[in-house]
């Protein structure tokens, strides 16, 4: 299989069995850990850029199958960035206050504002993932989502929103594995559902659903990024550096001091 293209060629037909689940870096393991330690100092440094620049709202979107590790990733990327400058949030079934207004409406309210940072786990995507697979939506309407989001993330980004995409892509054996890691560990139990089996019978529906949505919904002003995500590490070392690597491309800058700040003494 050939190297990892994270970014999937913009309009060509995505097929998940043509990207690696356990891609590795060469040089290991052990590296690859101890470069996530030096990544979460950076974007430690970064975050604090982002909120004195002020310019830009960023919004890191996490996608992929149950057990892919949509938590894992937030915890262990952002763990050294100060809590309060970050927001974290999981959308899970609507509730009837969101069903009673257009699918994308939670969403938007969510979004941050300019020199803060979001974080979704799961997204507006749900609704031509879950909402397709599950029928919870005739197929006319759901078909139609794909411009809608397109459209959505084009005004978003228009108005100077940097969105940052990620499929976690695991193999079904991993998440096999990781299931029943949650049945057996008596820690881990409350994070199991019966919905997960459910879902899980439908594995190849779900494949073919995230397939059309990287394939259509994959842009250059938000691009998908496909994440090899059976070993932890190496998901962490690769969303790690593309966010560190897209800040960087910001040009973020502190503001000038007041007049008169430097070379002032306090008493």
């Amino acid at each position: 299989m050939a190297k990892q293209p994270f970014i999937p060629p913009f309009g060509k037909e995505v097929k998940l069995s043509d990207y690696s689940t356990r891609e590795a870096e060469p040089a290991g393991r052990d590296k690859g850990k101890k470069e996530i330690e030096e990544l979460r100092l950076e974007l430690e440094e970064l975050h604090e850029l982002i909120v004195a620049d002020g310019r830009f709202p960023i919004l890191v979107l996490l996608q992929a199958p149950d057990a892919g590790g949509k938590d894992g990733t937030i915890r262990s990327v952002f763990d050294e960035v100060d809590p309060l400058g970050v927001n974290s949030v999981g959308f899970k079934a609507p509730n009837d206050e969101e069903l009673a207004h257009d699918y994308l409406w939670r969403i938007h309210r969510q979004m941050p504002g300019k020199g803060h940072v979001t974080i979704f786990n799961r997204s507006h995507y749900e609704d031509v993932l879950v909402v397709r697979v599950r029928n919870l939506a005739p197929k006319e309407r759901w078909k139609k989502r794909y411009d809608h989001i397109n459209n959505f993330e084009r005004m978003l980004t228009d108005e100077g929103m940097v969105i940052i995409k990620f499929f976690l892509h695991i193999s079904k054996d991993e998440q096999r594995e990781r299931l029943q890691e949650r049945i057996d560990n008596p820690k881990k139990q409350w994070k199991f559902r019966a919905g997960d089996l459910e879902d899980r019978a439908l594995w190849e529906d779900y494949q073919a659903a995230y397939e059309e949505m990287l394939e259509r919904c994959n842009t250059e002003y938000a691009p998908w990024h496909i994440i090899p995500a059976d070993r932890n590490w190496y998901r962490d070392l690769m969303v790690g550096r593309i966010i560190r690597d897209r800040l960087n491309e910001l040009g973020l800058r502190y503001p000038p001091p007041e007049p008169g700040v430097a070379g002032r003494t306090v008493v």
